[in-house]
This record gives C-alpha cells, structure tokens and sequence, in this order.
C-alpha cells in the first residue's frame, strides 16, 4: 500500500559516508557525528548507530532533549552538546552525562553548583549505560570568527579553562573548540580563523595539559586538512550532501535519504482551467495533471509552486500551480499520459535515469541543503533500509 508521504533512510550509506569522511582525515583525526535537528531529518537515533558502526568516536547534538533522547535509546557513546544551556537546563545535560561547551564563566560557576548538588553525572538506571561516574566533562570554546557562541576574548578563553580545571574533581577540561565560519566558501577566511585558533590551543596546552582539539564542520573536513585537528564534527556530509550546496556527486558521497509521494489522480485540464489555490496555473493547451497527497505540512515548500519538479515512471514533470498544505500538482504534458493512479511519485531520489537532489531543491528555492533536509515534517514517516533490506 502506498503511503502519502514517505521519506525513506539508507543507514548503509551513512555508514558508508562515515567510513569514506574517516579515510581522509589528517593526522589520525578521529570522527564526531553530528546529529542536531533529529539528524537533520533523518532520525537521530538510528544515524547514530549506523555513524558509530562506521567508526564515529564521539556524537554531537544541539540541546540537552537531543543528548536525553540518545541517551534514553541507550546510546552511550561519548556526547556533546554543542549548543548554550540555561541553568534549568543543566539538570537534563548532567543527567545524560554529556559533555558541554563553555566559554564563561559564570556558567563554570554554575555547573560547579548543579553538578556539586546533583552528584555524579549519569541517568537512573544500570550502570553500565554511561560508564563509571565522574567530572563533568568541557570543551572551552573560543569565537575565532563565526561571532555567535564562544568568546572573542583570548584571554577570557584561557580564564574560562583555568577555572575549569581549578574545579576539579567535580569538571575535567577535556577539549577546545571553535567553528569555521566560510569553509564551505572564503578560505582565506578560514585561514585567518585558525590563525587565530592555533596558537591559542598551544598556549592553551602548554598550561593545562593535552586536550582534544577540534574546528571543522563538514566543509572544513572536505577542503582544509589543517582544520582537522583532533577531531572533526561532521553533520550534513553523514547523509551524503555537498557541504557546499552544488554537487554532491563531487564529495563521493551517498544521499541517503529519497522522500515520495504517489500519484492519487489524473485528470484532463483544457484551456483555461485552473489549477489550486489563487488560480497561480491556468493551462494555455489541453493537458493532463496529476494530484499528489503531500505538501508544505509535510517539507514540500510553497516556494515550489511553479517552480519545481517530480519524478514519476523515470520522467520529469514540472510542478504546477501552488503547492498546498496537503498536495501538489504535476504537469503531464498533452498527451494520453501512461502515468497511472498509484504511480510513485519522487520529490529527492533517483526515478529510473532521472535524479533530483536535496540541493536542487534548494537551488529552486535560494536556500541550502540543511534548510530542506530540516523541513521534512514530522508528519512524514521514516522508514529505514540497509541498500533495500528493511532495518530494524
């Protein structure tokens, strides 16, 4: 039975695109898969595992409900939480032993208090989960350009870690980070952010002991060696998309995800009919239009109206007239068309010769790969596959 929408997920791909990001990196760097944004659609908890079989050492998310929903799956890899968390937060990132970011510190201050108060780290349950009790893990971050998070302040950085490790036993400063700005563009930039960078992790090294050192994102993993560092933190490059929006042919990589839909009607339009909300389509010639039950509820963005197309029986159509919250329409052309009801209908994914891309879609709508993957509602179900065979 055909589903209205479905958004299927190949794990041996991303398997596969950890293994391939692995054999390139310099210097014995170690791998950190990125899984913010429910893998940016795909299902955080299964890419996880499949990243970890294809020998990712660390995982990453945004906020403490990304590190307690790993951890209440059972993961129990190494974590970190890239992003800011509030004092009523800190519960949550402690109780999933995850490592986190500072770069103040009024908030070493504040995590000394709530892991003092709150004990060891680690969530109810068997021990084994997260290991052996102990500090509270961080990673000092300084703003070497990107101008969000982190400290400008070179020499706020190195107070931000002194206090770190002056809190010891309750943390451990365990690494240093910043994050590149233009690696998916301006190199020259990305130049001048590890100029920056570097000398402070010596300097920083050189103080308070070897530290697990990390700056590139997926672009910087792709084009600039000398960012890998120790490890590198790798989100949209896992699901086989081009960090730089335009081909992801070139990165050797494999898209793991296809969303579709199928063809619930087909219907004649002469002159004059209209197709959809505000009449947007109205056919010049007699043609055939075929229906599809998904819309914007389900990631198909409004911005595709007229402006897009779908795959169906190894063919291209355009779309025409405004994609709706539940459906959209196609093209078919003038003649008696061999499209029939339940036909598969392919928006990412390959349909016979015909392919089309997460960045296609986002070249149509002036926007990246992240943006669509990330708009995939949740009312989309994910089903997951290994090259065909269903995965558990």
């Amino acid at each position: 039975m055909a589903l209205r929408a479905l958004a299927r997920v190949n794990l041996a791909a991303i398997e596969r695109n950890v293994v391939a990001l692995r054999a390139g990196l310099r210097g014995g760097a170690e791998l950190c898969a990125v899984v913010k944004a429910d893998a940016s659609g795909h299902g955080a908890v299964p890419v996880a595992r499949a990243a970890l079989a294809g020998g990712a050492a660390m995982l990453a998310v945004a906020t403490v409900d990304e590190a307690a929903e790993l951890r209440a799956a059972g993961l129990d890899a190494p974590l970190l939480i890239l992003g800011a968390i509030s004092a009523e937060e800190l519960p949550v990132a402690l109780a999933a032993g995850a490592e986190v970011v500072a770069w103040n510190e009024r908030f070493v201050t504040a995590l000394v208090a709530r892991a003092g108060a709150a004990g060891p780290p680690g969530l109810p349950g068997p021990a084994s989960l997260l290991g052996p009790a102990g500090p509270v893990r961080v990673h000092v971050k300084l703003d070497s350009g990107m101008g969000r998070l982190g400290t400008r302040d070179v020499n706020e950085a190195f107070a931000v870690a002194e206090a770190v490790t002056a809190a010891a036993p309750t943390l451990e400063l365990v690494g240093a980070m910043t994050h590149l700005a233009t690696a998916d563009g301006d190199l020259e930039f990305v130049a001048a952010q590890l100029a920056v960078f570097a000398p402070f992790v010596d300097e920083l090294q050189r103080r308070v002991g070897r530290l697990r050192i990390h700056a590139a994102n997926s672009a910087g993993t792709l084009r600039v060696p000398e960012s890998h560092f120790d490890m590198v933190r790798c989100g949209i490059a896992l699901y086989g998309c081009d960090p730089m929006n335009e081909d992801p042919d070139a990165t050797g990589l494999e898209q793991a995800m296809e969303l579709s839909s199928y063809v619930a009607a087909v219907k004649r339009a002469e002159p004059g009919d209209s197709i959809g909300y505000g009449r947007r389509f109205i056919a010049e010639r007699p043609t055939w239009v075929a229906t599809m039950p998904i819309g914007y509820a389900d990631g198909v963005r409004r911005g595709l109206t007229n402006n897009g197309d779908v795959l169906i029986a190894g063919r291209r159509y355009p779309l025409v007239g405004t994609v709706s919250m539940d459906n959209i329409t196609a093209d078919l052309g003038p003649a008696e068309p061999d499209v029939e009801a339940g036909a598969a209908a392919i928006l990412i994914g390959r349909s016979g010769d015909e392919r089309q891309t997460v960045e296609d879609i986002a070249h149509r709508l002036s926007t990246i790969n992240h943006e669509v993957l990330c708009g995939i509602s949740a009312r989309v179900p994910r089903q997951y596959h290994r090259d065909g065979v269903p995965a558990p």
